[in-house]
């Protein structure tokens, strides 16, 4: 990678101009606007190079003869257990998954802890056990990372900071520059369910469902979209934090092409709908761990779909839009009686930390 060296040649002696807020709000780390004005706006300036220009899951970078993808994110999820997973898996599976998405084969990962004074050490065991078990089902080791302690009161417990590198598949370029009206739009499976499931499990509401989070590994999927139709796979992206709402707007963003959503063919738990209703959320904007978004030329349509049902867990994949010349740089959800909306890009913080 050749990078831009970045000093006071390139700003001057002034700081970027692009952040306005006073203070950091929980918003900034919700995955929304907020989110995207803070990094976009006060940190990536400082960094700026043509890898970080993107704003991709993961960064390219060639080394000898091959092109390698690079990742690091943070985990900081409350309660530390959840029905479904816990922060340990969830630190495995969401770093790899950001690497899959990149069209990439994870190889390695590292992890460094901050746990805070008190936290019970059966607690922390429970957890890298849980990190162990995660890699390992992937095939992939942890091979390196830190360990911090800080005062009672200070972490929540712990936090989990994760680094992982990988090898990207050359069958596929996945660039929105690549993306086309007419492509297809596909999702992997339900959404939302873990979003909700970290709501419940805070107990700070009056409400009980049967749900779990989808914290999954998605590369075995990611796999076989490259063996089925890599010619045709255009963009990958996890709907993390902000969900599917924000991801197919950072998509659209400065583009030539707009994405038609058919809201009634998104799939989601009943107990995930409910949830929504009863707390006036958009379960578009609802936190996923275990799904992901691809855009699909519409000749490897269903190619590709059918390559995802055949593997265990695939079965919930669906397309749920396309991509259209109009309106621009515009999600529109369509209804079943013809209506439409504009569906942005999350705005606030209406969750709790949950990734």
């Amino acid at each position: 990678m050749n990078g831009t060296q970045i000093g006071t040649s390139l700003f001057e002696g002034r700081k970027p101009r692009g952040f306005s807020d006073k203070h950091i709000e929980m918003a900034h780390g919700a995955g929304g606007t907020a989110s995207r004005r803070l990094v976009e706006g006060l940190i990536a300036p400082y960094f700026a190079n043509p890898a970080l220009a993107a704003f991709a899951d993961s960064a390219a970078l060639g080394v000898g003869g091959l092109r390698l993808a690079t990742t690091a994110d943070g985990f900081v999820v409350k309660p530390l257990c959840f029905p479904g997973g816990s922060i340990g898996e969830l630190a495995v599976n969401g770093t790899l998954n950001d690497l899959a998405v990149s069209g990439a084969k994870p190889l390695a990962l590292m992890a460094a802890l901050i746990l805070e004074a008190g936290l019970p050490a059966q607690t922390l065991e429970g957890e890298i056990e849980a990190m162990a078990i995660a890699a390992r089902k992937a095939g992939v080791p942890i091979v390196g990372g830190d360990t911090k302690v800080v005062e009672h009161g200070k972490a929540d417990g712990m936090y989990v900071s994760t680094f992982g590198i990988g090898v990207t598949d050359e069958r596929a370029v996945l660039d929105p520059a690549s993306v086309r009206p007419g492509d297809r739009v596909l999702l992997s499976g339900p959404i939302g369910a873990h979003g909700i499931t970290i709501l419940l499990a805070r107990g700070e509401l009056e409400l009980e469902a049967d749900l779990v989070s989808d914290t999954r590994n998605v590369w075995p999927f990611v796999a076989a979209l490259l063996d089925a139709c890599a010619p045709g796979l255009r963009w990958m992206r996890d709907p993390t934090r902000g969900g599917v709402a924000t991801s197919l707007n950072e998509l659209v963003r400065g583009s030539a092409f707009g994405v038609a959503l058919d809201e009634d063919a998104v799939p989601m738990h009943g107990a995930v709908r409910g949830a929504c209703e009863l707390l006036g959320l958009d379960p578009l904007h609802i936190a996923n761990e275990g799904q992901f978004l691809a855009v699909i030329a519409p000749e490897f349509a269903e190619v590709a779909l059918a390559a995802l049902h055949a593997i265990p867990g695939g079965d919930g994949a669906v397309f749920i839009g396309e991509v259209r010349a109009e309106p621009r740089r515009r999600v529109i959800g369509v209804n079943g009686y013809g209506g439409t909306r504009v569906i942005d890009m999350l705005v606030g913080d209406p969750l709790p930390r949950i990734c």
